[in-house]
């Protein structure tokens, strides 16, 4: 989620040429759709290839449609035995710098960051491929994606392929629908979305609106953007740290003091709670962050950012949650309140 470029939303009903758009329709959040999506037929046999298209499967009752998913893949649950289409092509260790040193060479020389295993794919005959096209070190390449689907013969044994691009918190309930649509499970879908949206109109949020700071990377620092300052907002903070629907940005712990958090709040990209609080014990914390109201009032926190940040799926509600719990000071098991001393 570190790198991420703005792609244009697209009406689901424009995303072919043979496809006329509807009037009035509004527009989906799909970068791009590799086919008209075939009337009266719905998706039995689903690659995933981003672990938050997987769990809104999942999250849809749709999990015997999977047959094949990414490496990075890990939730829920029961999803152990499917193939992994996917590897990583960098070591994957290290400290954030060193991670980020190893990604920033792999895009200057070009040769990628994960590899697809294309045959396999074949093999497995999907009709749907989730995937996303624009995050290079998001996922697989979407030409590699494309030039797989190809290998299955063409025609009417070729998968759709959709590339899910969500900037906003709304974004990803679209997304959610779109998947349970193409399924023909639009009931399963607005069932799901229901239960979402009262979740988040039910998170207890605190008398006092206070100014928080999500960092997304630790070294160098990174600003979040696109759906993550709307979940602060809606655990019941002010977001001062990053654009709503922006890309991710470098930036620096200059900048962060200035925005004056109540709290800053760790949800590394890729990083779970424990890689995160290991992390922190390994990081120097720089004069400017030790400046700020949140480090002297102790309120510097982490949480699992690989599971309830990074992911545009039904998770983010959960961290939303989680947020709203670390504004109250009621966060147990799924945050941590991080040592100053």
């Amino acid at each position: 989620m570190r790198y991420r470029w703005d792609a244009m939303p697209l009406d689901l009903d424009a995303t072919h040429p043979s496809t006329p758009r509807s009037a009035g329709a509004a527009a989906h959040p799909v970068a791009r759709l590799s086919g008209p999506p075939r009337q009266g037929r719905r998706a039995r046999r689903i690659v995933s290839l981003l672990p938050s298209a997987t769990e809104i499967v999942a999250a849809l009752g749709l999990t015997d449609r999977l047959v094949g998913i990414t490496h990075e893949c890990d939730h829920p649950p029961g999803i152990g035995h499917l193939p992994r289409l996917t590897g990583d092509l960098t070591t994957g260790g290290g400290t954030s710098r060193e991670i980020d040193t190893a990604v920033r060479e792999a895009l200057t020389d070009g040769h990628g960051l994960y590899r697809l295993d294309a045959p396999e794919l074949a093999a497995l005959q999907p009709d749907l491929v989730l995937t996303q096209e624009l995050c290079s070190v998001c996922a697989v390449a979407y030409p590699a994606v494309m030039e797989a689907a190809r290998l299955t013969g063409g025609g009417e044994d070729e998968p759709l392929v959709v590339s899910l691009e969500p900037h906003r918190l709304e974004d990803v309930f679209a997304s959610i629908e779109l998947v349970a649509r193409l399924c023909n499970a639009q009931e399963a879908g607005s069932e799901l979305l229901g239960r979402l949206r009262h979740r988040l109109s039910s998170v207890q949020r605190t008398t006092v609106t206070q100014r928080a700071a999500l960092v997304e990377w630790l070294d160098p620092l990174f600003a979040p953007g696109h759906w993550v300052p709307d979940q602060l907002t809606a655990a019941g903070a002010r977001s001062v740290f990053g654009a709503s629907g922006a890309r991710s940005v470098e930036s620096s712990w200059e900048a962060l003091a200035e925005a004056d958090p109540d709290v800053v709040i760790l949800g590394l990209c890729g990083f779970d709670l424990a890689r995160t609080r290991a992390e922190w014990a390994a990081f120097d914390p720089p004069t400017a962050l030790q400046s700020t109201r949140a480090w002297a009032d102790g309120e510097i926190w982490a949480l699992d950012g690989s599971a309830y940040v990074s992911r545009p799926g039904p998770r983010l509600v959960d961290g939303v949650e989680i947020m709203a719990e670390i504004l109250r000071g009621t966060a147990a098991h799924r945050a941590f309140r991080l040592p100053t001393t």
